[in-house]
């Protein structure tokens, strides 16, 4: 009971950071068991079989609260389907490290491109609703779908911020159309594992406890997209996905990192981090002062 405590609130935390900003659920609980010494291959199966049911709850909070554009939900979801169940298949004996540390640097990249632009000119609404073409959506669907899988989360950090940096959606909705397909993305990888691996291995309990604490905390998540200012989700995202990747390049194999500089790294990217959000929230309030004092300055 105490581990079944312990899984569902790591569940808890987790799904508050992906159904708020879209990413990290995968990350979150695939790092975890990984601590405790579960195969990569297991791992990450858990953690898909867990998101069967927190994936759905999300894309139900997240479409009770407007946050769903389905035109890319549905263009997106097939070929991620095929991507997680082809990359599920070949994970079990495929090393994934040199793939791991290519893509890191990747979504280092972008996600230091999404800090800097909206926390220096915020989100620039001139292009929303301008729709995404096939050709973007569909290679990105299944790049993200097969990473997913294989790397034990994916789905998030590398379409959240590419949809992000199109500039064609609100922050809002990039994350509510990204957890909603998800769940088709989190169907096709179990199916691939389980066809892999069997059952045989699988510890429910773990699974159980990151699902219910999933479950329980989605409708929040979701809630929290639909209030928190668009400059400042962008800014929290592109600082979500520096640290994140930051901490698996500094922890690859392939690249020796002393702890004392690993330390320097991580208080540096916080502070910047942080001043990042703060800043962010200054700016989104004296744009909300100069709107609602515009009308007033008319009507004088």
């Amino acid at each position: 009971m105490q581990k079944l405590i312990m899984f569902a609130l790591v569940g808890v935390a987790a799904q508050l950071v992906d159904g708020s900003l879209g990413m990290a659920y995968g990350v979150t609980s695939t790092t975890l068991l990984l601590m405790i010494g579960t195969n990569p291959a297991m791992a990450s199966a858990m953690v898909q079989l867990a998101q069967l049911g927190t994936t759905a709850a999300s894309g139900i909070s997240h479409h009770s609260f407007g946050n769903v554009d389905w035109r890319v939900v549905r263009t997106i979801a097939l070929p991620g389907a095929v991507g997680a169940f082809v990359g599920a298949t070949l994970l079990v004996n495929m090393p994934v490290d040199l793939a791991k540390v290519v893509m890191s640097v990747l979504l280092l990249a972008l996600g230091s491109y999404l800090l800097v632009r909206f926390t220096v000119k915020g989100f620039d609404t001139s292009r929303v609703g301008q729709p995404l073409g096939r050709r973007f959506l569909v290679p990105l669907g299944g790049v993200a779908g097969f990473v997913d899988a294989t790397a034990g989360g994916g789905w998030g950090p590398i379409g959240t911020p590419a949809l992000l940096a199109s500039g064609r959606m609100e922050p809002r909705k990039v994350i509510g159309s990204v957890s909603t397909s998800e769940f088709v993305v989190t169907l096709a990888a179990s199916i691939g594992f389980l066809t892999a691996l069997g059952f045989a291995g699988i510890q429910w309990q773990i699974v159980v406890g990151l699902l219910v604490g999933g479950v329980i905390v989605a409708p929040f998540a979701a809630m929290l997209v639909k209030v928190i200012p668009a400059r400042m989700l962008g800014s929290l995202v592109g600082g979500l996905i520096v640290l994140t990747n930051s901490r698996t390049l500094i922890n690859a194999d392939l690249v020796a990192v002393p702890g004392g500089v690993a330390i320097a790294i991580y208080v540096t990217i916080a502070a910047v981090w942080a001043y990042a959000i703060s800043h962010s929230w200054r700016a989104h309030r004296a744009d909300t002062a100069a709107l609602a004092h515009e009308p007033a300055s008319v009507d004088a």
